[in-house]
C-alpha cells in the first residue's frame, strides 16, 4: 500500500548533535574509467553495489560519528577491523535500500523534506536556520544532511510498503501485550527514578574503566535476578542519594536529567538500564513508578482507495486522467471496490476493494491524510498526489474512539506489528542482499 508512515526501523540515531551529525555522509558515485582514476586513495571504492559504490570516506566517516556514540553508551568498542567491517554492511544495506526504493518508484517531496528538517530542528530547540548553522559549525554539509533524511524517509517508506504492511497481528496477542507490557502504553507524566553510580576518576585508564563496566554490569544482572536495588544502592552507589537506596524521587517526563530520558520513557516500573557511561562514571537507572494518563479519545475514519503509480511509461498526467475517468465512473454507478480491485496499484488493498480499514491521525502521511480528513463520508476525493503516487480516496465511515482499553488496544497492536516487523525486516534484508551484486573491496586496502 506504502502509504501508512512510520519511523525508521533499522537504526538508531542518537540524540540532539549527535543524531544531527550522523548525516555526514560523502557522495559515493560510480562512473566511467577516466572518472574512477580521478578517485584520490581516500576516496578508494570499498565496496560495489549493484551498479553503485561506496567509498571510503563514506566509511571513515560513519565510523568517526559512531565511536563517540558507543563511548556515550559505555559500550564495547569492537576492535577496527571488525568495526570497519560492521559499519560497511550496514552503509551497503542503506545503499541496497535506496535502489530498491528507486526502483519501486518511492520517492519524497520537497515539501515533506522540509517538514521533516523542520521537526528534527524543533526536536533539539532550533530553527531551521539555526539546525543549519550548528552543522556547518561542526563542519557537516547541510546538503549532505539534506539527502541524509531524504534517505531515511524513503527507507522507512520501503520498508512500511514490503515489510510493515504485511505483518498479521492476532486478538489473543494484544491480549497478552496488553496484560504484561501495560505501561509502555501509558503516555507518561511523571517518573520517579532511582541511580547507582560507580565513579571513575577524572583521567582513568583503560583497566578501570574496564573493571567499573564489568561491576555495573554484574550489579543490573543481580537486580534482575531479583536483588533490592536500593540495599544494593546503599551498599555499592557512589551517588549522592546512595544512603536513600539511590531514589531520586518523582520527575516531571519534561524535566528528566538527560542522562535518564530515554529510559524514562521506554522502560517499565521496576525495570532498570544496562551501564550507561559518563564522564563521571557508570550509571544505573531504575523506573521505581509511573504516573500518567490512559490514551485520550481519537477519531477513527474508514476508508478506501484507488492507487495509481507513476513510472517510466506512466506520467503524471496518465495517472491523474486516469483517476479522473474512474472517479466518474464511480459517480455514474460502478462499483468502487471492482474498480479498486481492476485498477489499483497497491496490491495490498485492492485484494479488498480498496479498503484500508480503520485510520486512526498519524498513520498515512500527511498528503493522504489531509485529504482524507477534508472528505465527509460517502464524499470521493479528486485525484491528489502523494510520495507513492497518484489516489482517489472515499471515506466511508467515521467512528470516536473513546474508551480507554480499546485505545490501549490499539496502540498495543501497533507496538506488536512493529515488533514483528522488526523480525520480519532482518529475513528481508538479508533477501535483498541475497539477489544483488555486491563486492567487498576493503581486504584491497590492508597491509
Amino acid at each position: 500500500m506504502a502509504i501508512k508512515s512510520n519511523k525508521d526501523l533499522r537504526h538508531h540515531r542518537a540524540p540532539a548533535l549527535i543524531m544531527l551529525l550522523t548525516a555526514c555522509l560523502a557522495s559515493a558515485w560510480a562512473g566511467s574509467s577516466l572518472a574512477q582514476a580521478q578517485i584520490q586513495p581516500l576516496d578508494a571504492i570499498v565496496a560495489v553495489v549493484n551498479d553503485d559504490v561506496i567509498v571510503q570516506s563514506e566509511l571513515d566517516s560513519q565510523i568517526e560519528l559512531l565511536i563517540p556514540e558507543l563511548q556515550a553508551r559505555g559500550a564495547t568498542i569492537p576492535d577496527p577491523t571488525t568495526l570497519q567491517e560492521q559499519v560497511l554492511d550496514q552503509l551497503v544495506l542503506e545503499r541496497l535500500q535506496i535502489q530498491r526504493a528507486k526502483n519501486l518508484g518511492i520517492e519524497v517531496d520537497e515539501a515533506t523534506l522540509n517538514e521533516a528538517l523542520t521537526n528534527i530542528a524543533a526536536r533539539n530547540g532550533m530553527g531551521l536556520m539555526e539546525l543549519r548553522e550548528a552543522l556547518e559549525a561542526n563542519e557537516v554539509s547541510f546538503d549532505a544532511f539534506r539527502e541524509d533524511t531524504r534517505n531515511q524517509i524513503i527507507t522507512s517508506r520501503l520498508q512500511q510498503e514490503e515489510v510493515v504492511k504485511e505483518v498479521r497481528v492476532s486478538e489473543q496477542e494484544v491480549d497478552r501485550f496488553v496484560e504484561t507490557e501495560r505501561d509502555s502504553l501509558i503516555t507518561r507524566s511523571e517518573v520517579r527514578l532511582s541511580h547507582i553510580l560507580l565513579a571513575l576518576p577524572e583521567n582513568p585508564s583503560s583497566a578501570q574503566v574496564e573493571q567499573a563496566r564489568d561491576e555495573a554490569q554484574a550489579l543490573a544482572r543481580r537486580i534482575r535476578q531479583g536483588e533490592d536495588f536500593a540495599s544494593l544502592a546503599r551498599a555499592k552507589s557512589d551517588g549522592g542519594r546512595a544512603q536513600e537506596g539511590g531514589d531520586l524521587g518523582w520527575f516531571a517526563i519534561g524535566e528528566v536529567p538527560s542522562l535518564a530520558a530515554q529510559p524514562a520513557q521506554t522502560l517499565a516500573r521496576g525495570e532498570v538500564t544496562d551501564p550507561i557511561r559518563s564522564p563521571s562514571g557508570f550509571h544505573l537507572i531504575r523506573v521505581s513508578d509511573i504516573k500518567g494518563d490512559t490514551p485520550k479519545p481519537i477519531t477513527q475514519t474508514q476508508a478506501r482507495h484507488i492507487l495509481i503509480r507513476t513510472s517510466e511509461v506512466v506520467s503524471d498526467q496518465d495517472a491523474e486522467r486516469r483517476l479522473e475517468q474512474l472517479r466518474m465512473r464511480i459517480i455514474g454507478g460502478d462499483d468502487f471496490s471492482t474498480l479498486a480491485r481492476s485498477h489499483s496499484d497497491d496490491t495490498g488493498s485492492a485484494l479488498n476493494g480498496g479498503d484500508l480499514g480503520w485510520v486512526s491521525p498519524g498513520d498515512t502521511v500527511p498528503a493522504f491524510e489531509r485529504e482524507m480528513d477534508a472528505l465527509s463520508p460517502g464524499e470521493i476525493s479528486q485525484p491528489f498526489e502523494s510520495p507513492f503516487g497518484w489516489h482517489i480516496l472515499q471515506v466511508t465511515e467515521r467512528r470516536e474512539q473513546d474508551t480507554a482499553d480499546e485505545l490501549l488496544r490499539l496502540r498495543a497492536k501497533d507496538a506488536l506489528r512493529l515488533r514483528k516487523a522488526e523480525e520480519t525486516k532482518e529475513l528481508w534484508l538479508q533477501r535483498l542482499r541475497d539477489e544483488a551484486y555486491v563486492e567487498i573491496r576493503l581486504d584491497e586496502f590492508e597491509d
